[in-house]
């Protein structure tokens, strides 16, 4: 599976859910719900998020947001 760039993956090595950011020399380049560090990830390790992942994922972020948790 290669996912273009904008779609939510879920990295299966530590069930992270990221957004793809680009596909370099086959290495994935993911970016964490709301922004962070970008980690590289191969093809082969991610599969396509599901709806409620992605909801999760961002109420997560929004949730710590408002608590101060992250800028």
């Amino acid at each position: 599976m290669t996912p273009k760039a904008g779609a939510y993956v879920v990295d299966v090595r530590s069930g992270t859910v990221g957004q793809v950011v680009a596909c370099e020399e086959g290495c994935l380049q993911l970016r964490p719900v709301g922004g962070g560090r970008v980690w590289g990830c191969a093809p082969g390790d991610v599969r396509a998020a599901t709806a409620h992942e992605r909801v999760s994922a961002v109420t997560a972020y929004a949730n710590a947001r408002s608590r101060g948790e992250v800028p």
